[in-house]
């Protein structure tokens, strides 16, 4: 066996002592000889207890150096030793030929992520056994005492054994055996063996195919991206898959060692791919990412490869992060996570622009590379400036220095593209990324500079062209408070996106509302085209730079009117739409507040309400901006029930505002509302309409939107056909991700809590309410609870089981304190948010009832707990306002004493808000 070579180091290493260990099998060899099975089974014990101690020392390590990339290379060293020592034990030991045959030689290689010589904790190990010729007796003895070892040390093992010839027909015809052998990597056995897969794998399988395998990863790499959620932004993301992961920076490697043919990531240095910062920016994402993924694995003890809420804070602490005034260490931890994300889109931009500049030097490997992105070579000037060309449909710079001559150019390329529809030339981006020093004071103050970015910002695919301004850096220099909140995370559930990808969706939406046709949009779509003209840029405005402010310590509501105050003359704004911009800003909230968690039907939330918009024009303003708001959160936040609820309170406030007169005033929307309903049951007798009609007060009929009115309807005359006491009826929200149980009732004062009791015991998790009384005496509450299985039928029967629940309850044949404590004492662990409690008991939100607020930590039982505790404070609860933003649960309570007078005394008050914050505080201890 003259090439076999058998890798083992002469002197111990501080990582992995393989010395000492290899001299342990040898020992273990001559214990057991002549009994396989007891000498594997030691070796594998002996081995999985290395493994163990040299795993808690390379994390006991990383906790103290924080340096990910040296802990995937360290865990993968200690790997490769464990195969160098099983292929020494099953060669010398097991199964030794003293005179091997030509076809008794076998190569152990890595391959995959393996290959690359980095190993994330709990990662597979991808091993590929080379034979010179078929497999042969020997070759599959020696490839399964190996793999029988590392499966019995509880190793995850991929494997192959083939032999050259087999391996490289295989790379022709598969893209996935391609890649694995582009990333291969000699461990053991036979150089020359695996020299020669590697030389004609060169020859014979990537000359003259680096157009395809470039095609073939892209695509792969925008196919994960729509599996892992398209936006880099997600505030969950996963480190491995998702958009700005490793598996984008390991594309890029793949892409560069197929086509450059290089071995080691300097080299794309030594060929021009990038340029010295560049390179650096490579090695510092992956660095940070390796970081990241390895304390996660560890944190997890398991390949755990998403970022999950509950794990960001642990591995922000592991990471060294601290908080700062208005961030938390976990948000500015994420933070520096989606700036790393952002620049490995950078990176794969630049790559693919140098990959097409290639095409025009006479390489013949690349003279074919991106063809089919570069059809061709068409170039032609813009029209309005000579700064520019179109380059196959995209913008591109007509000199290298036209930012340095005119710094105005740095807005105007995207203005230009914006107009022309053009797409961007990555070369330009590339330009425009290392000319962000030009943009200063000077330019920011330049009128030209701000009527051009006026002119992108409220013109068609705005979206588009900020993203990419964002993406370049150069709308975070320009607007030097926005660049604070580029990339920034907020720590809770209710926000899908970072701020700044929030604010330019947001921008999005409101094309879309201004565009119409949308019917989620309608109320906002016509106050769009009502609002005074000159006010289409302020709604624009105060639209972006809503969230500016996010991260301070100050309000950033009241931060961020300090920033629309600055800003807004240098945009060009008058004094009084500065104002106006500043004050949408501060009550950018208030709207979505008051329509989500106040009764709508008492006069005092309108007045107050109107004192707070002032003028029929402003509230236009802040409906249109509140519904892009919410759009803007994420997929599901939005929905009918939230558009019922602002077009009621706009409404209802529009006539206080005008002195009485309203556009559509209150009687007439009733009517509309009624003849709307009426409508759309063609198949009752009029009789019967008309009795149901009457069974719903003013209130319901403007809440309500149509096709829930109608699916209540039918679900009224269903349940009193078949003479039932309580029904309940089952709905799935799959945009929400919910089950809607609407319940009938008797109305009874405990309704509400035996409901949420009932919930809470099934272990379901209440996210809004909608209570509703009729005039005949019925309660009609649609309770939204979170989904606990996928598929619908399972769902149904735990509905059908909370029914039960609330039967027996009403009955009396359950005590439902008992059942909730049970469930409670069975929780799960605690969730990673903190909510400061907080409560709010007044008299000037209604003149009839006293409003009390409470605002916590959600939780299963919450809001049975909250209804329980206030019944027992001899309240009587009026009518109750259920939301959830997230992780926070925001109920309000319209209550009255037993004798239906307002809550006036100053020491009953603050015994009320005592006992509900003791309830919010000592569950969030106990959380």
């Amino acid at each position: 066996m003259d090439n076999v070579v058998i890798q083992t180091r002469p002197e111990a290493d501080e990582r992995f002592d393989t010395v000492r260990i290899t001299a342990a099998v040898d020992a273990l060899a001559g214990e057991h000889a002549g009994r396989e099975d007891v000498f594997r089974a030691a070796v594998a014990r002996l081995l999985k207890a290395e493994l163990i101690a040299a795993r808690e020392t390379a994390q006991a390590v990383l906790l103290k150096d924080r340096h990910g990339r040296r802990c995937a290379e360290r865990l993968c060293f200690v790997q490769d030793e464990i195969i160098r020592i099983l292929f020494a034990a099953a060669t010398r030991h097991l199964y030794r030929s003293p005179i091997p045959s030509g076809a008794e030689r076998m190569a152990v290689v890595a391959t995959g992520g393996y290959g690359r010589g980095l190993m994330a904790p709990e990662s597979d190990i991808d091993l590929l056994f080379i034979l010179p010729y078929k497999q042969t007796a020997w070759g599959e003895q020696v490839a399964e005492a190996i793999l029988y070892c590392l499966w019995d040390m509880g190793l995850k093992v991929g494997h192959a054994t083939r032999s050259v010839d087999e391996s490289i027909r295989q790379a022709r015809g598969d893209m996935t055996i391609r890649t694995a052998i582009l990333e291969t990597r000699f461990l053991t056995g036979d150089q020359p063996l695996y020299n020669e897969l590697v030389e004609r794998f060169d020859k014979e399988v990537v000359q003259g195919s680096a157009a395809e395998f470039v095609t073939a990863k892209l695509a792969e790499r925008e196919e994960r991206h729509r599996r892992a959620g398209q936006s880099r932004y997600l505030v969950e993301p996963n480190v491995k898959d998702g958009k700005g992961g490793l598996r984008d920076l390991h594309t890029l490697f793949w892409i560069a060692k197929y086509v450059y043919r290089v071995r080691e990531t300097d080299e794309l240095l030594e060929r021009g791919v990038f340029d010295a910062q560049e390179y650096r920016t490579f090695r510092r994402c992956a660095d940070f990412l390796w970081s990241v993924r390895c304390n996660l694995h560890f944190f997890a003890g398991r390949a755990e490869e998403r970022l999950s809420f509950d794990m960001q804070r642990e591995i922000a602490v592991r990471l060294g992060y601290t908080s700062h005034p208005g961030m938390q260490d976990v948000e500015r931890f994420m933070k520096h996570y989606f700036l790393v994300a952002k620049d490995v889109g950078d990176l794969t931009a630049i790559l693919c622009a140098k990959l097409e500049n290639e095409q025009a030097k006479p390489v013949p490997v690349l003279s074919r590379v991106m063809a089919r992105f570069r059809p061709s070579v068409h170039r032609r000037r813009v029209p309005e400036s000579d700064d520019f060309i179109v380059d196959n449909n995209r913008i591109n710079l007509a000199a290298p220095d036209v930012f340095k001559q005119d710094s105005v150019n740095l807005i105007r390329i995207f203005r230009i593209a914006q107009k022309h529809n053009l797409a961007f030339h990555p070369d330009a981006m590339r330009n425009v990324t290392r000319s962000l020093k030009l943009i200063n004071t000077e330019l920011r103050d330049n009128g030209e500079a701000n009527r051009l970015f006026m002119e992108i910002l409220t013109s068609n695919g705005a979206e588009v062209v900020l993203r990419r301004m964002n993406e370049t850096g150069v709308l975070g220099h320009f607007i030097r408070a926005f660049g604070k909140i580029v990339s920034m995370m907020q720590f809770n559930m209710y926000h899908h996106y970072t701020v700044d990808e929030h604010l330019i969706r947001c921008i999005g939406f409101l094309q879309e509302i201004e565009r119409g046709g949308n019917d989620e949009f309608i109320v906002a779509s016509d106050l769009m085209r009502k609002i005074r003209p000159e006010h289409r840029a302020v709604v624009y405005v105060a639209t972006l730079l809503h969230d500016i402010a996010k991260g301070r310590p100050e309000d950033h509501s009241i931060a961020g009117a300090k920033v629309a105050r600055r800003l807004c003359p240098r945009l060009g704004f008058s004094a009084a739409d500065t104002e106006l911009i500043a004050w949408l800003i501060e009550v950018h909230l208030t709207m979505s507040t008051v329509a989500q968690s106040r009764d709508l039907s008492d006069r005092k939330t309108i007045e107050n309400f109107a004192a707070v918009v002032q003028s029929v024009e402003q509230m236009k303003l802040l409906t249109i901006l509140t519904t892009a708001d919410i759009r803007g959160v994420g997929p599901g936040v939005w929905n009918g029930w939230k558009a019922q609820l602002l077009r009621t309170l706009y409404y209802e406030t529009e006539p206080v505002l005008t002195g009485g007169f309203s556009e559509v005033n209150r009687a007439r929307r009733i009517a509309l509302a009624q003849a709307e309903f009426r409508a759309a049951l063609t198949d009752w007798p009029e009789q019967e309409l008309n009795t149901y009609v009457a069974r719903h007060y003013p209130a319901y009929w403007l809440k309500v939107e149509l096709p829930r009115k109608i699916r209540h309807a039918r679900f009224l005359r269903a349940s009193e056909q078949a003479g039932h006491k309580l029904a309940i009826n089952v709905g799935f929200d799959e945009a929400r991700g919910v089950t809607e149980l609407t319940i009938l009732a008797m109305d009874h004062p405990w309704l509400l809590s035996i409901i949420a009791g009932a919930c809470a015991s099934a272990g379901a998790n209440i996210v809004d309410a909608q209570i509703y009384t009729t005039t005949d005496g019925r309660a009609l509450d649609t309770i939204a609870i979170t989904r606990e299985y996928d598929r619908d039928d399972d769902e149904g029967r735990r509905a059908t089981r909370i029914g039960d629940m609330i039967e027996d309850v009403l009955e009396g044949k359950l005590r439902l304190p008992e059942v909730v404590a049970r469930r409670a004492a069975a929780r799960g662990k605690a969730r990673p948010f903190v909510v400061e409690p907080e409560v709010t008991v007044n008299n000037q939100w209604s003149d009839r009832y006293t409003v009390i607020e409470v605002s916590g930590l959600d939780r299963p039982g919450l809001l049975y707990e909250l209804t329980t505790a206030i019944s027992k404070l001899n309240l009587n609860i009026a009518s109750a306002h259920v939301a959830t933003f997230g992780e926070r649960a925001r109920d309000v309570f319209y209550v009255t004493d037993l004798l239906g007078a307002q809550i006036t005394a100053p020491t009953r008050q603050a015994a009320i808000k005592s006992a509900l914050l003791h309830l919010l505080s000592s569950e969030q201890v106990a959380a």
